[in-house]
C-alpha cells in the first residue's frame, strides 16, 4: 500500500491530536474531518486544506474513500460509528474506550470479520517504557509467581471539566470514570496480568452529584484468572490536580511499583538477582489546559496502523483486547449494583 488516507471523526482535544499527527506522519494523508460543530472546526489547529463534513454519509457521498477512519467522538458513539465505517469499506481506529458495553464491541468485531477490515483500539499507554518493562518482568516470570496487584488512580475532574450541557458526565455518552479516565490503566492491568473474576465493588459519588450521573470514587477487589488477587482504587475527587496513577505488584521473587501521576516511572524495584535497567524517558502527558491525561503516545498508534496495513507489523491493541477491557469495566460496575 502506498500513501494511506485517513479521516477523523470528532475534532475535540483527541481528534485534533489525531489529525495533527496524521498530517505530519510519513506515508499518511488526512483527507477529511467529520465534525458537525462549526465552533470545533474553527479551532486554530484545524489542518489547512482538509475538507470537513457534518457526517460520515456526506463524506462518502462526496466520493472520499479513506483507507482508515479514526473515531474520536464521545464514548457512546464509538461502536455505532465503527459499524458504519466498516460497512463503507474502511479500516477503523477507535479511541478508548472501544465502547460502553461488551455486546456493542462484539458487534464491531463480528462486522470487521465479515468485511475483512482491521479494527485498532487506542491504548497508547502500552508504549510507555515502564509499561513495556512491566510486561517483560511479569511475562518472563522475573518476578516469579504474582501474588498481589494493586492499581491506584487518583485524579481531579471538577466543574472545569464537566461543562453544563456537554456529553462528559452522562451515562449514555461518557459511561463512567472507569471508561473515560481510567480505562487505560485497566488495559495495562489486563495486558500484563490477564482477566479477572469474583469481583466485589463499592462506588460512591462524593462531590460530583451536580455534574455527573455516575460515581466519582470506588474500591474494587477481585481474583486473577491466572492466579493471585488484585484491587483497583480510584477517584476523580482529588482536589485541584491529578495525584497518582500507580500499580504495585508483589511476587514470589520480589516486588515493584510503577507510579507517578500517569504510571510513568518505576518508583520501587527489589527483585531477586535482578538489576533495574535505565529505562528511556516517558513522554509527557497529554495537555488539555487545566487537565492532564495519559502519556502523549498517539504517534506510536498511527505508526502501528501504517506498519500493520503495510504488512510489517501486527496490531498493538486489537478489537478483542479492546472488548475485554470494556467487559472488565462493565463487570466492575455490575458488581456494584
Amino acid at each position: 500500500m502506498s500513501e494511506i488516507k485517513f479521516a477523523v471523526i470528532g475534532f475535540g482535544h483527541i481528534g485534533r491530536r489525531h489529525a495533527t499527527i496524521i498530517s505530519s506522519y510519513p506515508g499518511c494523508k488526512l483527507v477529511a474531518i467529520i465534525e458537525p460543530s462549526e465552533a470545533a472546526l474553527a479551532h486554530e489547529l484545524y489542518p489547512a486544506g482538509v475538507p470537513s463534513f457534518d457526517s460520515l454519509e456526506t463524506m462518502y457521498a462526496a466520493g472520499i474513500q479513506p483507507d482508515v477512519v479514526n473515531i474520536a467522538t464521545p464514548n457512546g458513539y464509538h461502536c455505532d460509528y465503527a459499524l458504519k465505517v466498516l460497512d463503507a469499506g474502511s479500516h477503523v481506529v477507535i479511541e478508548k474506550p472501544m465502547g460502553l458495553s461488551k455486546a456493542a464491541c462484539e458487534d464491531v468485531i463480528f462486522k470487521s470479520l465479515q468485511v475483512g477490515k482491521q479494527v485498532f483500539v487506542v491504548k497508547q499507554n502500552r508504549y510507555s517504557p515502564p509499561s513495556k518493562w512491566m510486561k517483560e518482568i511479569v511475562s518472563k516470570k522475573i518476578i516469579g509467581t504474582v501474588f498481589m496487584v494493586q492499581v491506584n488512580c487518583y485524579w481531579n475532574r471538577d466543574e472545569r471539566y464537566y461543562k453544563t450541557g456537554g456529553w462528559k458526565g452522562t451515562k449514555e455518552l461518557d459511561g463512567g470514570s472507569l471508561f473515560t479516565q481510567f480505562s487505560h490503566f485497566i488495559d495495562i492491568m489486563y495486558w500484563v496480568f490477564g482477566d479477572v473474576k469474583n469481583i466485589k465493588t463499592t462506588v460512591k459519588d462524593f462531590n460530583h452529584q451536580a455534574t455527573t450521573e455516575f460515581e466519582d470514587s470506588g474500591l474494587v477487589q477481585f481474583e486473577f484468572v491466572n492466579g493471585g488477587i488484585g484491587s483497583i482504587n480510584f477517584s476523580t475527587s482529588v482536589w485541584q490536580t491529578n495525584m497518582e496513577s500507580s500499580i504495585t505488584v508483589i511476587g514470589s521473587k520480589g516486588a515493584f511499583k510503577v507510579g507517578g501521576q500517569y504510571m510513568n516511572e518505576v518508583e520501587y524495584c527489589n527483585i531477586e538477582n535482578y538489576t533495574m535497567p535505565v529505562l528511556p524517558a516517558t513522554n509527557a502527558p497529554n495537555d488539555y489546559g487545566p487537565f492532564k491525561g495519559s502519556a502523549a503516545n498517539h504517534h506510536y498508534v498511527i505508526e502501528n496502523v501504517v506498519n500493520t496495513l503495510q504488512g510489517t507489523d501486527t496490531i498493538t491493541a486489537n478489537a478483542l483486547e479492546g472488548m475485554k477491557v470494556v467487559d472488565i469495566i462493565e463487570r466492575i460496575y455490575q458488581a456494584a449494583n
